[in-house]
């Protein structure tokens, strides 16, 4: 912990309230993909497509993976494209265009039509979607590095975009479900909600684009023209010359596996153990709003410290409101949005504070090693995020399948074993609470402190 008086930026890295807020409206998008298909789609398959949760879990993790493969390369890429042409913009455009198109097709499988074509549909849909979202989100995770050298205004520009994730999240958490009821039929209400929602993240990502900084082409210092295994390298070159990179990615990798397994399980904590669909729609308020005052309490806090402590007290918090949860095991009731509203609490920190580290970590090692390759670094974060993500749902509908859950097509009702409800509720509070546990090992490793990113930035 630095016990350093944190410094005033300087006027050039000092962000103008138009930057912040066109950067910020980017995570109405990034929130709304991360959100959604993290919330419904699991259900949408097992309980309108009629497809076993096994093979579920199997559809979104082979898509996530996909992204997986596609991010380093995307990253390498878009380090050469500000290289050549002074910005990142392209990609993100790209992704902007593309992404509400494929989203809408996502939720437009007919439940008639069977379950293999189901899959396929699906499966299809959603690898394209996650590869638009990735055109989009690696280039954008590169932003805050080259918007400021300053360690105090990233951790505000960061707060801010988690402070609009977090409004993103409520409103999709709960929009979604309400949009899907509209037409009072889940084939077409699922439609409607990827529609809609498909043009708002679209629209939130075209914005953010304005944000990407143009300068002059550093043709003087373009690399060499690459093969493809050579954009994997500077990933993995990344990785391997940063040890803050490694642990603080790591960290970030657990969180996102504990809070993916919280999100995909919302609905059936709803449904089977609360006995209400609706109520996915009061968890995810009792999740979200708290966070959305939190954001700056952790900001303040970050700043009266460090980043890292208060990353750590976050994590220990969100530890202790998921284990609360687990009571709904013998004590099923409305007291649950309790130990859930404190958990939308820390999640706010688990957000902004390793967020605002990233640019840190970029910034420290472009200064140390003379590397630019922002790019490579969000090209691996984003893709370590999405094996979380993706492994959240794999564990999900593994642990379903394991405790007997019971399948159903649109309309069709069916009765739950004993033992699947006990799966949805460790898989929504034990599991997730146990891998933020183990989160706290690699943050305990993260060395960056305010005065590194001070006096790298000093020197320059």
């Amino acid at each position: 912990m630095s016990n350093d008086a944190p410094a005033p930026p300087s006027p050039d890295s000092r962000l103008s309230a138009d930057t912040i807020a066109r950067y910020a409206i980017g995570s109405i998008g990034t929130g709304g993909f991360a959100t959604l298909p993290g919330l419904v789609l699991a259900y949408y398959l097992t309980d309108n497509l009629g497809i076993a949760a096994a093979t579920a879990g199997l559809i979104i993790t082979i898509a996530k993976l996909w992204d997986v493969v596609i991010d380093p390369l995307i990253g390498a890429l878009s380090d050469r494209q500000r290289l050549r042409y002074g910005t990142r913009i392209g990609f993100m455009k790209l992704g902007a265009i593309a992404l509400p198109v494929l989203f809408a097709l996502t939720f437009a499988a007919p439940p008639a039509w069977g379950t293999v074509v189901g899959t396929i549909w699906v499966l299809v849909a959603f690898t394209g979607a996650a590869t638009a979202f990735s055109l989009f989100q690696v280039p954008y995770l590169a932003l805050p590095a080259e918007l400021t050298d300053s360690y105090d205004e990233r951790t505000r520009l960061l707060t801010w975009r988690v402070m609009v994730l977090t409004f993103a999240i409520l409103l999709f958490g709960a929009g979604g479900p309400m949009l899907r009821k509209l037409t009072g039929d889940p084939v077409t209400g699922y439609l409607l909600m990827g529609i809609v929602a498909g043009a708002i993240i679209g629209l939130g990502m075209w914005v953010a684009t304005r944000t990407a900084p143009h300068s002059a082409p550093l043709t003087d210092i373009a690399p060499p023209r690459l093969n493809i295994w050579e954009h994997y390298a500077q990933g993995i070159r990344a990785l391997r010359r940063s040890q803050p990179f490694r642990v603080l990615l790591l960290t970030f990798f657990l969180q996102a596996l504990a809070t993916g397994l919280m999100l995909a399980g919302a609905q059936y904590v709803a449904t089977w153990v609360m006995k209400s669909e609706d109520a996915v729609t009061l968890l995810f308020v009792a999740l979200i709003a708290p966070a959305l005052f939190a954001a700056p309490v952790w900001r303040a806090i970050a700043r009266r410290t460090d980043k890292q402590a208060a990353f750590r007290f976050a994590t220990i918090l969100f530890v202790v409101a998921a284990l609360a949860i687990s009571i709904a095991l013998w004590l099923p009731g409305n007291w649950m949005y309790v130990p859930v509203g404190l958990a939308g609490i820390a999640y706010a920190g688990m957000q902004s504070l390793p967020m605002a580290m990233l640019p840190d970590v970029m910034s420290h090692d472009e200064r140390t090693t003379g590397t630019k390759g922002a790019g490579a670094f969000s090209g691996i974060w984003t893709a370590g995020e999405t094996i979380g993500f993706a492994l959240s749902a794999t564990a999900l509908t593994t642990i379903l399948a394991i405790t007997q859950y019971v399948p159903s097509v649109a309309g069709q009702s069916v009765t739950q074993p004993a033992s699947a409800i006990v799966g949805v509720v460790i898989s929504f509070s034990v599991v997730p609470a146990a891998l933020a546990a183990l989160s706290l090992v690699p943050l305990a490793r993260y060395r960056l402190t305010r005065k590194d990113i001070d006096q790298v930035a000093a020197v320059e």
